[in-house]
């Protein structure tokens, strides 16, 4: 190469060397497959003429071009499922299943990492207990589990790392109170955890030595999301990206920065929660906020090209419940039979579909119960197909 060659684009090179006034490769293919040899690199013509800092600078140029194309590649492959609902329809659960399901589980280092959570939730049930008790006025049966009722009250629950002997043995006589169970019927009058039975009646397995929580103790486990939670899941090479967001009113204005290209809305419902009221605010029936907010987030911009997925949750404790509150109390318009869960869940479901009314993607229902992993093994597995039969083009799935 003569001096200053290095200095000229490649068009004048060209035509310095008597060529036309052109450097497409295509018209000269014998120049694309000659490298010019730089020092102990090889390289093209173009590039053998860079200083030491402008051939840096082309080399970090060109990873990054790569990146965005694995990016490109990738996002071609996921699909962004935006969990929605009212706090404690049973979001975080369903995260969980599907770690079990589809994840890395849950190993034994894992599972006692809940330990000291499980007994703060069963602190923080019995005291909810106890402070409904004063509320509605009932005495305890026996006079001495007012005494264990008052040291429990006095328990620090942030502070509880184990439960210790007498907190066990108290917690135990308070439970089994005949008084307590009569407010325990009462519970759609105060807050109370959908959990708090499940803990309560097996007080002795969790307190024993050496008690390592078991994978229903972890589903059963609340703790409040707040803020915004990514859990991805990779499935048949296609990335699940599950964005779940806090439940609760306060929550909610950070929701909006989650809206852009999602594929599809999942959003959950307790159908036992048509006799209960908010926990910010006592006059407001949860059932009905879930219906507003199902409604307003179908009329949100961001949403018009997305289909939702309803998960109606909690058909357990719906059929528990509605052989002692009637449906028809907090929703006249329901003209079926008392105490018949499934004419109540088909009562709610008309009312999840009246809101989807006008919405140009479809709505795909199902009811589940969130601590059942079988359940929620086989309700994903349909919404899985659903979502892949949606995006056959997107994905070249056959």
């Amino acid at each position: 190469m003569r001096k200053n060659d290095c200095r000229k684009s490649p068009t004048h090179l060209f035509q310095d060397r008597g060529f036309p006034g052109r450097s497409d490769k295509s018209h000269y293919p014998f120049i694309s497959l000659i490298p010019v040899g730089c020092g102990s690199t090889w390289t093209t013509m173009e590039e053998c003429c860079l200083s030491a800092d402008e051939a840096d600078s082309l080399r970090i140029h060109r990873e990054i071009e790569r990146q965005l194309r694995r990016d490109k590649r990738e996002s071609h492959r996921e699909l962004k499922l935006l969990l929605l609902g009212t706090g404690e329809s049973g979001k975080s659960t369903f995260i969980k299943q599907l770690r079990i399901i589809h994840g890395s589980g849950y190993t034994e280092a894992d599972r006692k990492g809940f330990t000291q959570l499980v007994f703060q939730n069963i602190i923080t049930a019995i005291q909810m207990l106890i402070d409904a008790m004063r509320t509605l006025q009932i005495d305890y049966v026996d006079v001495k589990n007012a005494s264990h009722a008052e040291k429990l009250s006095q328990v620090e629950t942030d502070q509880v790392s184990v439960l210790e002997a007498w907190q066990a043995d108290a917690i135990r006589e308070v439970w089994n109170d005949h008084g307590v169970q009569r407010c325990y019927d009462r519970r759609r009058e105060f807050q109370l955890s959908d959990s708090a039975k499940y803990y309560l009646s097996d007080i002795d397995r969790i307190t024993a030595p050496l008690y390592i929580p078991t994978l229903q103790d972890i589903l059963r486990v609340r703790v409040p999301t707040t803020g915004i939670i990514e859990y991805p899941f990779n499935l048949s090479k296609v990335i699940f990206r599950m964005v779940d967001v806090g439940g609760q009113r306060s929550e909610r204005r950070k929701w909006i920065h989650c809206f852009e290209n999602v594929t599809s809305i999942i959003f959950l419902a307790a159908l036992s929660e048509y006799d209960q009221v908010l926990y910010e605010n006592a006059d407001d029936n949860r059932l009905k906020e879930s219906l507003a907010l199902f409604h307003t987030i179908l009329s949100y911009s961001w949403f018009q090209e997305s289909s939702t997925i309803l998960f109606l949750n909690k058909t357990d404790l719906l059929e528990e419940k509605i052989t002692q509150s009637h449906l028809a109390t907090y929703f006249p318009a329901y003209k079926g039979p008392q105490c018949d869960a499934e004419s109540a869940k088909k009562f709610i479901l008309k009312m999840y579909i009246e809101q989807h009314s006008g919405h140009q993607k479809p709505l795909y229902t199902h009811f589940t119960c969130a601590t059942d992993t079988e359940n929620i093994r086989v309700v994903f597995k349909a919404v899985r197909d659903t979502l892949f039969r949606e995006n056959l083009e997107k994905f070249n799935l056959e």
